[in-house]
């Protein structure tokens, strides 16, 4: 009896901790009628010792659109949200783990697999917009920057040999705050004035050539016009041998 008793005691506490893992799962009909959630859900059981209800709205786990992507099928990537919870949290690793994907890859319906945890997440990069004119900065590129750097075709000969060209400067990877911020790049600062930006030149030490006289508004028309222009087509990288 007091054998039984201390059994009892010792095994209460894992019995109290399973039961604070057991959670609720829900997904939309389509994923649930494949009977994938079948063939996962007692595996993670069997290997856990939790429990967990299928329900059809509003689970501690849901299936759908939202939260983290952990596998794809019927045309769809296919995303998990949960709470905060001990349970769900340990769901969603071991889904991720190596012996969850292959859970999910083991999958078939007859010979055919229905789901893939090969997935790739697309990441959209915004591409920067620019308020500035593009025509007139073209124009303006030409007047202020042209005696220096190779714009376009337009004035193919008439840079100085030791600048980039627009066009290679567009391969740069912070080409647009370059071309933003080039009048606190040397040698720009001094021969260059931006209104209300620049701070004037010392009377002790004039420019050396013409000085470049632009406005903001002016130098953002620049900058959309260098957005138009295709970076220079380099070639493929020297390979080492």
């Amino acid at each position: 009896m007091k054998i039984a008793l201390l059994l009892a005691c010792l095994l209460f506490p894992l019995a109290a901790l399973a039961q604070d893992r057991d959670f609720s799962v829900s997904a939309p009909a389509a994923l649930v009628d494949t009977g994938v959630l079948r063939h996962i859900l007692p595996r993670f059981s069997l290997k856990h010792g939790v429990r967990i209800t299928l329900v059809e709205d509003d689970g501690d786990v849901q299936f759908g659109a939202v939260g983290t992507p952990v596998f794809s099928g019927l045309d769809t990537l296919w995303h998990i949200s949960h709470s905060d919870a001990a349970g769900p949290e340990l769901f969603i690793n071991w889904l991720l783990s190596d012996i969850g994907r292959r859970t999910i890859n083991g999958f078939k319906v007859g010979d055919t697999a229905l789901f893939s945890t090969d997935i790739a997440v697309k990441v959209v990069v915004a591409k920067p917009t620019f308020d500035g004119d593009p025509i007139a900065g073209e124009r303006l590129a030409l007047l202020h920057c042209g005696r220096c750097h190779v714009i376009n075709d337009s004035n193919r000969m008439k840079g100085m040999g030791q600048t980039p060209s627009f066009a290679l400067m567009r391969t740069f990877e912070d080409w647009q705050n370059r071309f933003a911020t080039f009048y606190v790049l040397n040698p720009h600062p001094s021969f260059t004035q931006v209104k209300d930006i620049t701070p004037p030149f010392s009377a002790n030490l004039p420019p050396a050539i013409v000085p470049v006289e632009i406005t903001q508004n002016e130098l953002e028309a620049i900058l959309a016009y260098v957005a138009t222009i295709p970076p220079a087509d380099l070639g493929a990288p020297l390979q080492n041998q």
